[in-house]
């Protein structure tokens, strides 16, 4: 069974970064499992870790007033889920829901901040690669609305 430092080292989204990065990284991070139906976070949990999806697939949800969920976008493999660790106050912005058997690394926040206080090269990198996965996010997200508006005014 591959180790933490492998796995890191083998998504994506860690792609490119020196060996001495990714072990870094892979100090604060440890192999989780989730089930389908299971919240991962909830909307305002504390953010204290993100996750890099290896298998399954996670739903991000904003609630609707009166309505259940709305389905911003889904997170699959090679992709992270959350970011909300690396900006204060620290606070989930949406809530996480496993839509299937989902195996990913589970990075503890507050672990990589104070590595990333310590090392502002690693802190630069991580926050250009998440910068780069919010913008992506934020144009699902409106692209997401905008298609829910759509079919309400019809």
């Amino acid at each position: 069974m591959p180790d933490v430092a492998s796995l890191l080292a083998a998504h994506p989204f860690f792609k490119d970064m020196t060996a001495a990065q990714q072990k870094v990284i892979a100090e604060c991070g440890k192999e989780v499992q989730f089930q389908a139906d299971q919240y991962i976070f909830k909307e305002n949990d504390t953010s204290d870790s993100f996750y890099a999806i290896l298998a399954g697939h996670v739903s991000v949800e904003i609630a609707v007033p009166g309505g259940g969920a709305l389905v911003i976008q889904t997170v699959g493999p090679g992709e992270i889920l959350g970011w909300s660790w690396l900006v204060a106050p620290y606070k989930k912005r949406f809530d996480a829901r496993v839509l299937a058997p989902t195996q990913a690394l589970k990075i503890d926040a507050r672990c990589l901040r104070t590595k990333c206080e310590a090392d502002p090269l690693l802190g630069y990198d991580l926050m250009k690669r998440t910068a780069q996965t919010i913008g992506v996010r934020l144009q699902q997200t409106r692209h997401q609305l905008l298609d829910a508006y759509r079919r309400q005014a019809d």
